[in-house]
């Protein structure tokens, strides 16, 4: 039987850009879906308890061979793989590398890349620029979140961190939820946070300003958007959380273990964030190891040490499917962690990848015309 060729089609930023990539609306339908899927079980991810979140390098604390990178804040390559059922019914990951430094070379802080994969025959599909892609996604999630857990009439945001992550869950957060008409954003750069707010005021047609006081921000919130990098977290006391807040961890923050226990905690898919726990126990470091990569990481110490118990977190695809009524009174304060999931990537990406297939986008690379041996 003669052999066949396995061709893959590259998608560039561009190219994404002309089929939607930015489009926040159609984003958050998507990623909806994909929650649809996750509470019905239709997915997979890696490791032998199918949920996690990624395979990463842990750096070493000193350089053990020259050229070798060092750990830090943020400093981190990792594979995030996946299968999605549903309509897609394709597997997929999400590969990249982060470093801090990068800003410094004119380079965004992870370059990040995409690729599709036939779930039958593992043929590549697509190779695909992932940063966008990533973004969007990201800020999605917060999108739905409030779409299903936000107390009616939520005008006001407490953005912590500004940055790209943010960039993309405030534009969620104002789709989402139409009644937004402020932000308050702390950012440890207060220049950098001035800038931030300036933009994002013209980009959404809101009300964004600049404060030096995660108190203030947190404080005026009926939303509260934490996406901050680095491995200093920061500090939010409970008292500042006003009734009704819906307090969602796109980055870790350092609450008291009393927040989660005297309030609603909900998850993105808590069984990813028992795997973090399960990659904790094997680490040398513990759960610190996971920290930079699990926003639930206070939440999972909190658990460790016996303050929490786990039993009590509900997850977003419950709500999403009906089979939870999600807030039950305009007074509880929610906290909801993600964590971040490759199944969102593979679903936003094969969207994407259909619009660039009916509209000839994109360059074809062949691997082969026919395998050299099989």
């Amino acid at each position: 039987m003669a052999g066949q060729a396995v061709k893959t089609l590259l998608l560039s930023q561009d190219d994404l850009l002309k089929v939607g990539v930015t489009n926040m609306a159609d984003c958050i339908d998507v990623i909806e879906g994909v929650f649809s899927l996750i509470g019905k079980g239709d997915y997979l991810m890696g490791g032998p308890l199918q949920n996690e979140h990624g395979q990463m390098i842990y750096f070493p604390d000193e350089e053990l061979f020259p050229g070798m990178p060092v750990t830090g804040p943020d400093r981190r390559f990792m594979s995030m793989i996946g299968y999605l059922g549903g309509k897609y019914k394709i597997c997929g990951e999400k590969w990249y590398g982060s470093n801090p430094a990068n800003p410094a070379r004119g380079l965004p802080r992870s370059i990040l890349t995409t690729i599709l994969n036939d779930a039958d025959t593992g043929a590549p599909l697509t190779i695909m620029s992932g940063n966008q892609i990533s973004a969007m996604r990201t800020g999605a999630v917060p999108g739905v979140i409030a779409r299903h857990l936000a107390r009616k009439g939520a005008k006001v945001v407490g953005v912590i961190g500004g940055g790209v992550i943010n960039r993309g869950a405030l534009l969620a957060l104002k789709t989402a939820v139409p009644t937004i008409e402020e932000a308050v954003l702390y950012d440890i750069n207060l220049e950098k946070g001035r800038q931030w707010a300036k933009e994002e005021s013209k980009a959404l047609g809101i009300n964004v300003v600049a404060t030096t006081s995660i108190e203030e921000a947190v404080r005026a919130a009926d939303i509260v958007s934490i996406a901050t990098g680095g491995n200093v977290f920061p500090r939010i006391e409970k008292e500042w959380l006003k009734k009704g807040t819906l307090v969602i961890f796109t980055g870790d923050a350092d609450f008291d273990p009393e927040a989660y226990s005297e309030n609603t905690v909900f998850a993105d898919n808590w069984k990813m964030h028992q795997a973090f726990l399960a990659d904790g126990a094997e680490h040398p470091k513990g759960l610190e190891a996971v920290s930079v990569v699990a926003p639930s990481y206070h939440l999972l110490l909190a658990i460790q040490a016996g303050k929490f118990d786990q039993k009590n977190i509900r997850n977003l695809g419950d709500v999403v499917n009906g089979l939870d009524k999600g807030r039950t009174s305009d007074d509880e304060i929610i906290m909801f962690v993600t964590g971040g999931m490759p199944l969102h990537d593979i679903a936003w990406g094969k969207t994407l990848y259909d619009r660039a297939v009916e509209k000839g986008l994109g360059e074809e690379f062949c691997f082969f015309n026919e395998a050299y041996w099989r």
